[in-house]
């Protein structure tokens, strides 16, 4: 399904020099017109919502009778109160603004246009009076006057739910929102169906708001330290290997130590002194000292077990990661790949939820059995949020590959210039360049393939999630099975794109193609990439571990000596995950970096033999890393001329 996809007359044949990069042609260019066309309906999606109103609606509210707050309405046939002008009644208020419905997402009170929200508690139908006389905002329903609020037989229907929580606008949105936290733990108490005690909720989500200074300096400790282990993968990657190795052994140990000791010392402590509050609180902190102590035992002990059987291929890995670290020395700006396509992910989701939005409140005005209006989407277009959500994961997926489609081009660019100092001045921007002006219908095609993949599996787990305790045994066994087999299917092909990404900025070539000459290597070259991948990810998992360790280890100290903490469990918990996404990012850069220099590494030992007018590409401590591999299978009894045919082609001779 490509176009004008040919590569280089030079790479075709083995009696030249192979010249990669030299011919460059469009490849995909199918796609990426369906691509376009997608997201021009992505467009006509978001125009549609805000030319139908809906835009005035998200931003500045409406009324349960279908009035858009801060400007003049339009009556609506048969619809009660419909039609007022609220040009002074700028915000939205809610008379029960906690009772949710998750199920509609909505929240199940009447909606009412007034001119300001009550910045503090009013506690009787008095003070709610006092402040419509005094504010000119009425909370009340519109058909009750200010001074029937304290006299009216219908005050308990009509007017807010008593007290009235403290509440501030939204900024853009113009809704009043509750500024105490308790309104957003019963929201977090619905999403959390599993917590039986409502106490226990109560108490994280406070943990985690007295806590939210140091979540955030461990948050940006995490930074830091992703941050300065790529910066020693650059300069000291012959040892990193064995630092790492180290570290994580010392972390490791440090951390579970540590865990028994504070869970000792706390269960040592008196308790004669202490109120039932805080000695629950004492009893939660003990539990999960417990289960954090235990937890990190067995992962210890496994990973001491991991390390020990790896041990002797450690070494292997050693020239990879020196090769890797002068690639980052030369091409410095991959370091900041991650901030460019976060960025770029979150522009992209915040006009997806922006639209979605949109959606929500587009539509015609309808009358719902409690007679208040609605705004609901007739006919086909009521489909469009289906739209909404493949594109949401296709263009998410499009953006990731076009990071994994710029790293691979400029690793290449560096890979088989013999000359680092003809490099590019910024061979980041020469490799964004090709993927715009050649490779952007190839990048979509593969993000598309993902996509296909991904959206199964997203269905099967929401039906899953909605049959949970209703359907059977077989029935459970068989979704999670379908589920599983999705995802290491999605996984597979996440690895391939990948390497047909470096193949495509290798040949030129469209994706089926990439793809074909990307798999056939690979598993030509089983062995060798067994071992430099497993090898090598599991150092850089082990790079991920010593910095969550490290920010864990910081967070525990923090937390256990903070004299207003209530209970830390859900604090240290999102700490370590955000550590570990942070030290993700970054690491998985030098990944595709690796994942990138064996297939440059593959193809430069087919097209070259180190003869003169046809040396080798290759560094000099990579080649020593493939002699010394290839004298210790040798030794094992599996060289000869099953290593010498290792290594293939991804261009064949014509």
């Amino acid at each position: 399904m490509g176009c004008c996809s040919s590569a280089s007359s030079a790479a075709q044949s083995s009696k030249r020099e192979w010249k990669p990069l030299e011919d460059r042609s469009c490849t995909d260019i199918p796609w990426l017109l369906l691509f376009i066309l997608f997201c021009i309906g992505m467009g006509f999606i978001c125009g549609f919502s805000i030319a139908t109103g809906a835009a005035a609606r998200l931003v500045s509210g409406y009324d349960s009778y279908g009035n858009i707050c801060g400007q003049k309405n339009t009556k609506l046939e048969a619809i009660p109160n419909s039609g007022m002008d609220h040009t002074q009644r700028k915000y939205v208020f809610f008379l029960d603004p906690c009772n949710l419905d998750l199920i509609n997402r909505k929240i199940k009170s009447v909606a009412l246009c007034v001119a300001a929200c009550p910045r503090q508690e009013l506690k009787t139908l008095s003070d709610v009076q006092k402040f419509a006389e005094i504010n000119g905002s009425a909370l009340c329903s519109y058909n009750l006057k200010p001074s029937e609020y304290t006299t009216s037989p219908k005050s308990s229907v009509l007017c807010p739910k008593l007290p009235v929580p403290a509440s501030a606008p939204i900024p853009f949105f113009h809704r009043c929102a509750p500024v105490n936290i308790s309104c957003y733990a019963k929201f977090a108490e619905a999403l959390i169906t599993f917590v039986s005690d409502n106490s226990v909720l109560h108490r994280l989500i406070s943990g985690v708001m007295t806590s939210k200074e140091i979540i955030l300096g461990l948050c940006l400790l995490s930074l830091v330290l992703s941050m300065i282990l790529m910066v020693i993968i650059r300069y000291i990657s012959r040892v990193l290997v064995w630092i790492l190795t180290i570290l994580v052994i010392l972390g490791s140990l440090g951390g579970t130590g540590v865990l028994w000791w504070l869970y000792a010392k706390q269960r040592r402590s008196p308790k004669e002194t202490v109120t039932p509050e805080q000695l629950q609180i004492a009893e939660d902190n003990l539990r999960a000292l417990l289960i954090y102590a235990i937890s990190a035992t067995v992962f210890t002990v496994i990973l001491f077990l991991i390390m020990l059987v790896m041990r002797k291929r450690v070494a292997l890995t050693i020239a990879l990661f020196h090769v890797a670290g002068k690639v980052f020395i030369h091409l410095p700006l991959l370091v900041f790949q991650p901030f460019w396509t976060f960025f770029a992910l979150v522009l992209f989701w915040v006009y997806w939820i922006m639209t979605l939005l949109f959606l929500g409140t587009t539509g015609s005005p309808v009358q719902n059995e409690q007679g208040f209006v609605e705004f609901k989407i007739s006919g086909p277009l009521q489909y469009m949020w289906w739209y909404h959500v493949v594109g949401l994961i296709w263009i998410s997926e499009f953006i990731l590959a076009c990071q994994q489609m710029t790293v691979a081009g400029a690793v290449v660019t560096y890979y088989f210039t013999r000359d680092k100092r003809n490099l590019p001045f910024t061979p980041i921007l020469a490799s964004v360049n090709r993927l715009i002006r050649y490779h952007l219908g190839t990048v979509a095609k593969g993000s598309f393939i993902i996509t296909l993949v991904k959206i199964p599996r997203m269905i099967l787990m929401y039906i899953h999630s909605q049959l949970k305790g209703k359907e059977n045994a077989c029935a459970r066994c068989v979704l999670k099975s379908c589920i599983c087999c999705l995802w290491c299917l999605e996984k597979c092909l996440n690895y391939l794109n990948q390497n047909a990404y470096t193949a495509t900025a290798i040949n030129s070539t469209n994706f089926c193609t990439s793809a074909k000459d990307a798999f056939v290597i690979l598993v030509e070259n089983a062995l060798r990439v067994a071992t430099i991948n497993t090898v090598g990810d599991f150092m850089l998992f082990l790079g991920k571990v010593l910095i969550v360790c490290s920010t864990g280890l910081a967070g525990i100290m923090l937390l256990n000596y903070q004299q207003d903490y209530t209970v830390w469990v859900l604090p240290l918990i999102i700490v370590c995950l955000f550590a570990f996404l942070v030290a993700h990012c970054f690491l998985s850069i030098y990944e595709m970096v690796v994942d990138v220099l064996f297939l440059c590494f593959a193809i430069d030992t087919k097209y070259n033999d180190g003869s003169p007018g046809r040396e080798f590409y290759m560094d000099k401590v990579l080649m020593e890393f493939v002699e010394n591999s290839r004298k210790a299978m040798k030794e094992a009894g599996k060289g000869g001329v099953a290593d010498a045919r290792e290594l293939k082609p991804m261009l064949k001779k014509r």
